[in-house]
């Protein structure tokens, strides 16, 4: 498989690894310092392309793809706003995308075990829950894509919380919140690839759920399977997709 790699930075240059590990090519990469490279005749040489880039340029990333009828996977978060959108232009131009907050399967696993939990616990109202996500530094957008899809798993499931609400440490302080709302509290420190936890919180005791992860290996590794999962498929697609766990 032939691979373009738009965004290589460090999860890029790690992808590139796996990539190169697992027999493919990698014809293209795209970083801020070769910019002039990302035409849609470099592209096209690709089988599929793999996007981590910014939540900036995500976007325009992807509709280069759909004009030069390039599958692409998108590590890429922040830009979820024009999800929808992007989802009907993919569709009704005959392109393919498959998109995921994180793609270690770690984190799939938690995920779905994240849900599993919620279901329970949507019969003991007794328990508050909240989620916490750690990130590094240099993360650009707040709260992390791996906690808002965490905090949606909940709402799908816990009938009495509505919406979520983000607490970045440091920033100031969100309005009371009120018993409906989900709390997302974001830390950023130091070389910290990613934590996120899930408490439930009662009088008596709490239940916590936690993932860790050692590096960012893991997420390299799953983009590079879901690309080679993606390939000769056609549409609109999601992590879920490729894992598919069964309830």
């Amino acid at each position: 498989m032939k691979i373009a790699l738009l965004g290589y930075g460090k999860m890029g240059q790690i992808i590139e690894r796996f990539a190169l590990e697992r027999g493919h090519d990698v014809t293209l990469k795209v970083g801020i310092e070769n910019l002039d490279d990302f035409t849609i005749e470099n592209l096209s040489k690709a089988d599929i392309a793999i996007d981590f880039s910014a939540p900036d340029a995500a976007v325009n990333n992807i509709y280069k793809c759909f004009e030069a009828k390039v599958p692409v996977v998108v590590g890429t978060t922040g830009w979820y706003g024009e999800l929808q959108k992007i989802k009907n232009d993919c569709i009704e131009s005959n392109n393919t995308l498959l998109y995921g907050s994180n793609f270690s399967v770690g984190v799939n696993i938690f995920f779905h075990l994240n849900k599993l939990l919620a279901r329970v616990m949507n019969n003991y109202p007794a328990y508050d829950v909240q989620v916490e996500e750690i990130h590094h530094t240099q993360k650009l957008d707040s709260p992390s894509g791996t906690a808002m899809t965490i905090a949606e798993g909940i709402l799908e499931e816990i009938e009495h919380k509505t919406e979520w609400v983000n607490e970045l440490e440091g920033a100031p302080m969100p309005d009371k919140l009120r018993n409906d709302q989900l709390l997302i509290e974001s830390l950023r420190m130091e070389n910290v690839p990613g934590t996120h936890t899930v408490v439930y919180s009662s009088e008596v005791d709490d239940i916590e759920i936690k993932h860790t992860a050692h590096s960012r290996a893991g997420f390299a590794l799953g983009a590079v399977i879901a690309a080679e999962w993606l390939q000769h498929k056609r549409g609109f697609f999601s992590i879920a997709d490729v894992f598919n766990f069964k309830d």
